[in-house]
């Protein structure tokens, strides 16, 4: 990719992965004082938002396999951080949801992580934040329908 003075710059998909892998490394080292993975984490995270899933729609949620989640869930099950219960229309489903300590070990986690994002970004106006948001929504929403081609 050229500039208009004819200088390369560096693609936007490169830069995306280098932020992707700076947040992944910040992740990493923060909720691991907390006893977690980053993917234990984003399930947790998926979880206060929206409890109830399954296993499976948790590891679409959470941008991991099923495989890996049924790992993942199991963890914080004995962990004692999420419960699971039949679902009333299908037994062979297991519904997740936080329990206290589930909820007390995320918001402790959120915390630092939120201190990363701050960091992160505080070079930024609240208006730039913004629109960063949105054009990381739009790019986000556009590749789910390449991918879905």
């Amino acid at each position: 990719m050229k500039s208009e003075s004819g200088h390369s710059q560096a693609r936007v998909t490169y830069l995306v992965k280098q932020v992707e892998r700076g947040v992944r490394t910040a992740l990493d080292r923060a909720v691991r004082e907390f006893g977690l993975t980053t993917p234990q984490y984003a399930a947790l995270s998926v979880l206060a938002r929206r409890g109830g899933l399954s296993s499976a729609q948790l590891a679409r949620r959470a941008f991991v396999t099923p495989q890996a989640m049924n790992q993942i869930v199991g963890q914080l099950e004995a962990e004692g951080l999420i419960a699971r219960e039949p679902d009333p229309a299908n037994w062979r489903i297991l519904r997740a949801s936080l329990t206290r300590e589930g909820e007390r070990r995320l918001a402790a986690c959120d915390a630092v992580v939120d201190d990363i994002e701050n960091r992160m970004l505080h070079a930024l106006d609240p208006e730039a934040v913004e629109q960063l948001r949105e054009a990381l929504l739009i790019c986000a929403d556009e590749l789910r329908d390449i991918l879905s081609e």
